[in-house]
Formats: structure tokens, sequence, C-alpha cells
């Protein structure tokens, strides 16, 4: 029996792969499964061999096959195309061993093709005399028509196989042992290998719409969960397509247990837009709900891109296909829906009218605007919490969610949010990810983000994986402006779940990008109740800001301006290696090197001595002093101590550094326990509920206005009783750095989006690569240096590791910018591209932090170069650089570039270089910035500093009255029912002139003006404004319609009508627009003219409809 890989027979290093191999095409129409498993282990076993004979390749940790095929070396060596190929016969193999799901002579045929293609390479870059060959299918049909023709023949075939079969499957490779036999071949092998390589051609895969399906769709559907065969079945013939033949083919059908459709599944080939299947996809849906009563969710997806429609929301992406139990949750919800217009908001966890009105605006959102994204911009201390779990209440409730994820950036907010959840909701099952490791099936998952990527791929239960795409129905984002800027957005595009974003900063501050996000108007959230609005409705207190400025935090320390005795001290402090004193030192190095202690003695001096005090004025109330750092921090507490040694253990520095920091928090939150003074580095800006506090002191410039908020919110809880029996009213903030100067001056200055280095990076090399293609830069080297980026790039990129969600996210533009021919006319766009998709998944590599950051500064210098401009701070970072590293010359590896860093500091080498220079610039220093010495030394010093002014400002609070006022008002006369006024409207009893006075009193003196009501209400008669808020009472519309619903000559049609009519009433206290009358429900047995024959019956039930309505216009 010929086959396709006789010829590694002819090679004797190839034979501990070889037979295998051969064995695998021979069974493949005997047993397709047992030619899979064939091709899996004959390229396991070639893998092996290549480790053995290759000193590039060396052996990882595990000699598993997915190891030493996932090792860095060996993918690129082997390349992507080759790769994927490689990963097809091994997740086929690994199908057949240990998944139900059967394969057949299709996929055996394909990995055989696979398997011949990966020898193929094998042979060319090591045998001695390599053939171009072909893989020849005709060798195996050909043995199709044979064993037709000759059944004794076949028999006698069959047996021989079998016994191959079981003699092939004993055979096993010891890569250890394989070494040391193959070590007298590894040098003359390696050596061809690296020489033929460069001519080897990659053979692309080429993806019809059908190995698509069975490399990328099939795939997707075994992560989800789904059996092929079982509950997902492929070409469903569906009779009745509009066509010649009448009868369609869905690509694939997923079923329920009941065999009812879930799901339908339009594939198309990776190359074309998913779009293209949607109208296919839709008239394959619509006879499925013509069949089985239930409309299946459609899913549009080519392998890479996904797309869904529910029949509930527009279609939108979605990152894969649903698991069984996501989609049968998905209809289990909508058979439980109910609407969220008349929600009930329960008053023991939301008791205030904004809270309230909060919720219904996100209900609204969510139910009336058919919304996915909502946004609450709610001032700290004003309840976020308590309202979003009253929210979840009342989804819960309308059956609108099952499975909620509460993400924070921190793990003391999930704890905290969790316990409030706990307490108040009962019985809903919680679990927090980070504490607990075994508790993932409950209802409300809380967890960091970063616990939550490591948990997506890797937590299972007995139905298989867990946390899928649609697992959760609701995701709530706390401090959004934190985090959707980060590399969790991911987790957003991951989960295909409404979400609900949570944020103290003033919407006025919030960058444009987050409403974006959440696709809202610029500056209008979902609904927004900010600080200045919860003062007013003292529900916070306000704050007074002491802005002091201190000479040397403000102008730096000057050497001219300090007195004889300070010059010594400077002069002996300061003096460099060349015996040179800087001029100044900049404000800016104060309290990150230098830490001057009459500094911070002045700013200890004002807190203490204008700070709000407790105890009749005998103690500082609780206290927090944002420091720069760590050393920062402990040189106040060391200055403290030193000023005030009868005030022991009254201050504290709280920051990361320390253990036990949650029981240290605890203890200052107490207001029996010291400390009074807490000084913090980041751990106290955010989180914290300490209601005491009465002043925060800003020791340092927040340059994030988000942040800033953040940090004030520390101090506007209400705090009854506290200053000597009186309620706290205000809290100080001593700014000592011109921060609210600084946000006066830069309003609406957005928080800066990190970017990780290696994406950096990656990003400045895709830039040059781009502006490498211009025809003046067209030269040998500079040709040598774009291939070189480019094939730099892609196998970074091809490094990514394919089963990692956040790479599933981008897969589309990690496979094409795996392959260097993708970076052949790159344009503008592509670079836009690379930078939202591809960067920022690329992984840091085991270098030298400080090279690398040197290749971001050479990369920032040669792009500016290529754009026409010149960089110069980046060029003066460079001789700074250099600068440093002449500095240390005595060490050899610095020595050997002498030269090249004498040419960069004395001449004007950097002015005239170009590309080329640069690059050799960046090769030859990258690896000597190790030896620049660390950071600057640090100095203490006592100089004496002056106070320049301290200026007591209120604060400058905006505010959105009206927006609320109706809010407000619509609370009030909730409840307040029992009013009179209030009451004789929702009971349909006429108004008295005192009536109409109280009313007055309540909207126009109380709740606001009757300025306030006239500009957001309007002309509306207060009677009906209170009506349409109350609705009219059941029995009371009952008794006003009762001439018509005892009426025993009215048919059923006639009774249905005026009872819709009643019900309308009770919820909307009137009914003045007759045009809803046209619609349904009340159309539902007919309209007016066919319903009432009669028409003076009708206008019997008019005239009962206008004096309800007269009734409240007052």
């Amino acid at each position: 029996m010929i086959t396709n890989f006789d010829y590694l027979k002819n090679e004797s290093k190839f034979s501990s792969f070889a037979s295998v191999a051969i064995s695998a095409e021979k069974i493949i129409l005997m047993d397709p499964e047992a030619s899979i498993i064939n091709s899996r282990r004959a390229m396991e076993f070639a893998i092996k061999w290549m480790y053995s004979v290759d000193k590039e390749l060396e052996m990882p940790y595990q000699d598993n096959l997915q190891s030493l095929m996932n090792a860095e070396d060996y993918r690129q060596i082997v390349g992507p195309d080759l790769w994927k190929r490689m990963d097809y016969i091994r997740r086929c193999g690994n199908n057949v061993a240990h998944s139900n799901k059967k394969l057949g002579r299709d996929e055996a045929m394909l990995c055989l093709e696979n398997l011949f293609i990966y020898l193929d390479y094998i042979a060319y870059c090591y045998s001695d005399q390599y053939e171009e060959r072909t893989f020849n299918q005709g060798l195996i049909t050909e043995r199709i028509e044979k064993a037709k023709a000759s059944k004794e023949a076949a028999s006698a075939t069959k047996e021989e196989l079998a016994k191959e079969q079981e003699k092939s499957a004993k055979q096993e490779l010891d890569l250890k042992k394989l070494i040391a036999e193959n070590a007298s071949l590894k040098e003359e092998l390696s050596a061809r290998r690296q020489e033929q390589q460069q001519t080897y051609v990659p053979k692309p895969l080429d993806l019809s719409e059908y190995k698509t399906r069975k490399l990328y769709i099939d795939s997707m559907l075994t992560d989800a969960g789904w059996t092929e065969g079982k509950d997902w079945i492929n070409e469903v013939e569906l009779p009745g397509m509009p066509n010649k033949s009448e009868v369609g083919y869905a690509d694939y059908v997923l079923y329920d247990d009941m065999h009812r459709p879930l799901a339908v599944i339009e594939a198309k080939r990776t190359c074309v837009d998913v779009a293209k299947g949607r109208q296919q996809a839709k008239l394959y849906a619509d006879l499925l709900e013509q069949k089985y009563k239930r409309r299946p969710v459609i899913f549009l997806t080519n392998g890479f891109e996904t797309h869904i429609i529910d029949g509930q929301y527009p279609e939108r992406k979605c990152s894969v296909i649903y698991s069984k139990r996501d989609l049968e949750k998905w209809f289990n919800l909508l058979t439980m829906r109910t609407s969220l217009k008349f929600v009930s908001v329960d008053k023991n966890i939301a008791g205030r009218y904004y809270q309230e009105s909060a919720i219904k605006a996100v209900c609204n959102s969510f139910d009336e605007k058919n919304r996915r994204k909502a946004l609450l911009v709610m001032a700290t201390g004003s309840g976020k919490t308590r309202t979003v779990i009253a929210l979840c209440d009342c989804l819960l409730k309308a059956g609108w969610v099952k499975n909620i994820l509460f993400l924070a950036d921190r793990n003391s907010l999930v704890t905290q949010a969790k316990r409030s959840f706990v307490n108040m909701l009962p019985n809903l099952s919680c679990s927090n990810l980070v504490e607990e490791k075994d508790n993932y099936n409950a209802h409300c998952v809380f967890s960091t983000y970063q616990t939550m990527i490591n948990c997506i791929d890797v937590v299972n239960d007995k139905e298989g994986k867990l946390f899928t795409c649609g697992h959760f129905d609701l995701v709530i984002c706390d401090e959004a402006h934190r985090s959707i800027y980060n590399k969790y957005k991911d987790i957003f595009h991951y989960f295909d779940a409404p979400l609900i974003g949570l944020t103290a900063t003033p919407k006025s501050e919030i960058d444009k990008n987050t409403y974006e996000v959440f696709e809202l108007e610029d500056g209008v959230p979902t609904y927004g109740y900010d600080l200045a609005q919860a003062v007013k409705d003292e529900y916070l207190v306000d704050y007074i800001s002491i802005e002091s400025k201190l000479k040397f935090i403000d102008q730096g320390i000057v050497y001219d301006e300090l007195s004889e005795e300070e010059k010594e001290e400077y002069e002996r402090t300061f003096v460099d290696e060349e015996g040179k004193i800087p001029e100044v030192i900049s404000s800016s190095e104060l309290n990150t090197w230098i830490f001057n202690e009459d500094t911070i003695r002045q700013a200890l001096n004002i807190l203490m001595t204008e700070g709000i005090k407790i105890e009749y004025g005998q103690k500082l109330g609780k206290t927090i002093i944002f420091a720069k750092n760590h050393n920062h921090a402990e040189k106040i507490l060391e200055v403290f101590n030193k000023e005030y040694p009868y005030l022991p253990d009254y201050a504290r520095v709280i920051d990361n550094r320390m253990t036990y920091a949650q029981s240290a928090i605890d203890e200052f939150a107490d207001p029996k326990k010291m400390p009074q003074i807490a000084i913090s580095v980041d751990m106290l800006d955010t989180g914290i509920d300490v209601p005491e506090i009465l002043n925060l002191v800003f020791f340092k410039k927040v340059m994030s206005k988000a942040k800033f908020w953040q940090m004030i919110g520390r101090g506007t809880r209400l705090c009854p009783e506290q200053l000597d029996g009186e309620d706290k009213q205000k809290f100080y903030i001593f700014d000592f750095c011109g921060n609210f100067e600084f946000f006066r001056l830069n309003k609406g200055r957005a928080s800066a989006k990190m970017i990780a280095l290696q994406s950096a990076v990656f990003n400045l090399k895709f830039e040059i690569t781009y502006q490498l293609q211009s025809a003046e830069y067209q030269t040998d080297r500079l040709i040598a240096y774009r291939n070189a980026l480019v094939r730099e790039m892609s196998e970074r990129v091809q490094k990514l590791p394919r089963d990692n969600f956040a790479v599933r996210q981008h897969l589309k533009y990690v496979e094409m910018y795996s392959d260097e021919t993708n970076y052949q006319a790159l344009t503008y766009g592509d670079t836009v591209t690379v930078k939202e998709e591809v960067s920022p998944l690329i992984q840091p590599e085991e270098d030298e932090a400080n090279a690398v950051r040197f290749d971001a500064l050479m990369y920032r210098i040669e792009l500016a170069y290529l754009m026409g401009k010149k960089d110069i701070k980046a060029r003066g970072d460079l001789r700074k650089k250099v600068k440093g590293v002449a500095g240390v010359a005595n060490i050899p590896e610095i020595q050997a570039q002498t030269d090249l860093i004498q040419q960069i500091l004395t001449t004007d080498y950097v002015e005239e270089a170009g590309v080329d220079e640069f690059e050799e610039i960046r090769e030859k220093l990258r690896n000597l910035m190790k030896y620049i010495p660390g950071q600057k030394r640090r100095y203490d010093t006592n100089f004496e500093d002056d106070v320049l002014s301290i200026e007591w400002k209120e604060a400058e609070l905006e505010n959105d009255e009206l927006k609320n006022y109706k809010a407000k008002a619509e609370f009030y006369i909730r409840q307040h029912q029992d009013n009179i006024a209030i009451a004789k409207l929702k009971t349909n009893q006429p108004l008295t002139s005192t009536d109409i006075e109280s009313l007055e009193k309540i909207l126009w003196k109380e709740v606001g003006t009757r300025s306030d009501y006239e500009q957001e209400i309007g002309e509306k008669p207060l009677g009906e404004f209170v009506r349409e808020i109350v609705g009219l009472d059941m029995n009371a519309a009952k008794e006003a319609f009762s001439e018509y619903l005892t009426d025993t000559n009215l048919d059923s049609r006639q009774i249905y009508f005026v009872n819709q009519i009643v019900e309308y009433i009770v919820h909307n206290g009137m009914l003045k627009d007759f045009s809803v009358l046209q619609e349904a429900p009340f159309t539902d047995q007919g309209s007016v003219v066919e319903i009432f024959k009669d028409i003076t019956v009708w206008m019997g039930i008019k005239r009962v409809i206008d004096s309800i309505n007269a009734n409240a216009a007052a």
C-alpha cells in the first residue's frame, strides 16, 4: 500500500516518526478516529525529534505536546501558518481522546494533509536531498474503489492494518533518550535548518466556509459546552425558503433538552463580513419560529467576529456564542420579565428621593428606551451602593436578571460592597471571588477586575465552563472612571450583559470617552446627583478650602534667596562631583528626594492651629494628610513627633507598606481611639467611610480631577452631635500644593490613559514601519530595517496565547498582524487599529526594564525624525541618560562604547543623525542603561520656609437644582399621601381653595420656589401634577364608572374597554390624551366605533372621564 509519507523511510534519521505517519494514512478508511490519534502522535514524535536535533530549541519544563508546541522558540521557528495547522491536529486528537465528539473521515483527511505539510517542512529543513511533493488524496480515494471491487482483498488488508495499528499504538518516544541519541547530529542539522528555512515558502490556510466552521466555530461551540450531534446539529434542512428548491440548510441549529431550537447560527467565510448572512439567518429563524412557536436567537459569525440578534435588542457584537444554559436562562427570563414602568423601590434600602429617582431613571432607560447601558453619577457619601442594591432588588423581582457581577478595582471596595448586599438582600446568594475560591455559583458575584480575568478561562462546574459570555445578566462597574480606561475593558466586551457604571466624579468633570462607553450624550448621565445638591438637601456636608502657598512648594529652593548660614548648608548638601551646585531646586523635587523640615513644620502648624477641633477645642478632629510618597509620609510623622512630643500616638502612617493595614484603618475610624491624624499614600484616597473626618490635607499634587473628587469625598459624610453636641456642618480642606487653583485653570482635564511599556514600544515600532513606506526611505538599509521591525512585531503577535479570553476578543486582528504580508501597505487606519486592538495585548518580554525604556526613547526620536520633527525633550533625555552612563565609565562594557558616548556628548552627532545612526545608538547603548546609578540619594534639609499667603474660600460647587426639583417634588408627594389635599386628589374629590393653598405651600415653598415649578413643570395646574404622581385610588375609579361596570346591558367587549380605562386612570391619574384609545390594549377587541355602536353610551363614559380630570384641575 503506497502512502504520502513513504519518502520518509528513505532517510533513517526520520524513522522515529515515519512509521506512525504512514500508519495514520493506512488506517484512515478503517478507523478515522484512530487515524487522527496517529496523526497527532506522528506530529508529537516529529516535534520531539526536532527538539533533539536543533540547538535553538531548548526542552521546556514539561515535554508534553502542549508545552513543546507553545514554547516561544518553537513557534518562532515554524511560523504562524504551520503552527495553526499543527494546532488543528492537536485539537482534533484531544477531541477524539477526551470528549464524546465523533470525528469522521473529513477531519481525519484534513489532519493528514496538515501533518503532510508539517513533515514536508521538516524534510525541507533537515533532509539530505529534498524533493518537492504535494499531498495526494487520490492515493486514499483509489483504495476505496479497490475495496469495493474486491471484498476478500479488503478483508485481508483490514486484518493486516489492525495488527499494524496495534503495533503503532504501543510505540512511545522518550525525548531525553532521543536527545542523547541525536547529539552528534545537532550541529550539522541545526546549521542546515537555518540555511534552508530562509527559502521555505509557508502554505497559508485558505479557509473555506466549511473549514472556517471546523477550525474556529466548532471550537467556539465545544468551548461553550455544546455536543455535536446531540444539542448541536449541522446543516439542518428547513423547507419553506423563498428559493427554487424551497429548501434551505441552516449551518447550525442549537437545541435544548426537549429538542426545541435555542439558536440558529449562520457561518460565513473568514474573509466575509458577518452581516452578509443576516437575511438568510432571519428567514431560518422565521421558519423555526413557525414550527416550534418560539423564535430562536440568531448568531452570525465568521469565526473571528460574532453578532447576536436576540429579538429584544438591536443586533450587537458579542464575544462568542452562548452556552446552552445561557440561552435557556435567556428564554426563562423573557417569560418572567415584567414592565419596569411602575417598580416599587424598597424604602428600607434606598429611602431618599434621589436614590428612588436614580433607580427609576435606570429602569426607564432599560425598559422604555431599550438601552443596555446606564451611568449613575452620585456624590461620594450619597449612597451609591444602597441605590444599586435597591436597583438590583427591583430587577430581580421584575424577572430581568438572575446573575449579577459587581466589579471594583480594589479588594477593599469588593469586600465592602459584598457586605452591604448581604446585609440588605439576605436572600440573595453572594460570593466574593477575591476571598472565596470555591463559591462560584452564587447569583451575585463580587470581584476585582484582575481576579475575574483569571477566573474566566479556568472556573468550571459539572456542565463545563461557568463564566461564559452570557452567564451574567447585569454587570455593575464601581468607579467607572478608573476602570473603563485601563486594560480591563476586555471584560466588558466579553460579558454580553447590560452594564451599569457608578462614579462619584462630578458629571461636568467626567471624560467624554466615559459617556461614549455608556452610549450617552457628553455631560448627560442616566442620572446625576452631585455634591452641591446633596449639601443643599442636607444629606452631605460642605467644605471650606484653606489654600496656603508655601514659598518652597510654590517656587522651589533658590540658592540666592537663602541666608548665609543656609547657603553653606546648601553648598555642602548639593555640590556634585565637579564641584558645581544647582542654582535652584525645583518644587517638583521637593518631597520626592529632598525633604525640608521647616516646610513640613509650617504646614503642620497651619493644620494644628486652624483645623477643626473637638472636645471643646482640646483635640484636632479626625484628619487625613495625603502625602506624596512613603518617605514623605514618614518624614511628616518624624517632624510631627518632634514638634508635638506631648501628643503620642496622635499621628500614624497608613499606607500599602504596612502589614495589617485594615486594622489600622479600623482604629483610625473609631472616634474613641487614636490616631487623630492618618498620613496616607494612596491607601485612604478612596473607598473608606469615616464620617468623623473634619480635616483633609493635600500635601501632594493630584493631577486627576476624578481622583481629586474622590479624595474630597472622604470628608463629606454627615456626623451627628460630633462637635460638642452639635452636628458636623463643614469640613476643612488644607491645600498646600495648588490643587484647587490647578483645576480652576484646567477645567475638565481628564485622567491620563496609562499604557504598558511593552505596548508603547510596539506602537512606536508600528508607526515607524508605517512612516518607512515613503519613497524617500527606500534605501537598502532602511528596507532591511523595516523588514526586521515587521518580523519582530509579527512574531510578538504570534506569541499571544490564543486560548486567553482577552486575546480572543481581538482574534481577527491578532491573526491579521501575525502575518508579515499584512504589513506590506499600511495605512493610518492600521496604526489606529493596532493601538486599540493589538498593542494592549502584547506581553512583556524577559528584558531588562531600563533597556526597554531606552528602546522607547530612541524609537520616539526615530519616529519624530521620520515625521520631519525634532523631539527636543526626547533628545534632552537621551543626553541625560548617556551622561549618566559616562559617569560610570570604569565598567568594561561601557568602556567598549567610549567613542560613541563621546560623540553624543561632545559633538553634534545626534543633531546630524538619521534613522541608521539612532538605531546604532539604541542597539549599542540599550544594555548599558542598567548601570546608571539609581535614584538620586535622599536629602534632608532644614531651610527656613515662608508662608506666602493663606486664602479661605467657600466651596465652588455647581449644581442642577432644576433637574432635581421634579424628583424632589415627586418624592415629597409620595411620602405625604395623608395630606388632605393630596388624599382628595387620590380619591377623586373636588378641591377647595384651602386645599389649593396647601398645595402651593408644598410645591412653591417647601420643595422649591414657584419659579422652579414653572421652569421645570410649566403651566400645568398643581392638582394635575399631583394626580399624575399619586394616580387614582382603584375603589374611587370603580365608583366613578360604577354605572357602566354594573350595567347588565353592556356586552363583554364594552365591559373590557371600560375596565381598561379604569386601569389606565388608576396608573396615570387622568386621561386627557384620547389618542391613546386608538392603541393597545384599548383596541384589543375593536375600535371605539366598533365597540360602541350606540354613541350615547360612549358619550356617558367620556363625561365620567372629564369629571375625573376636572377634579384635579386646580
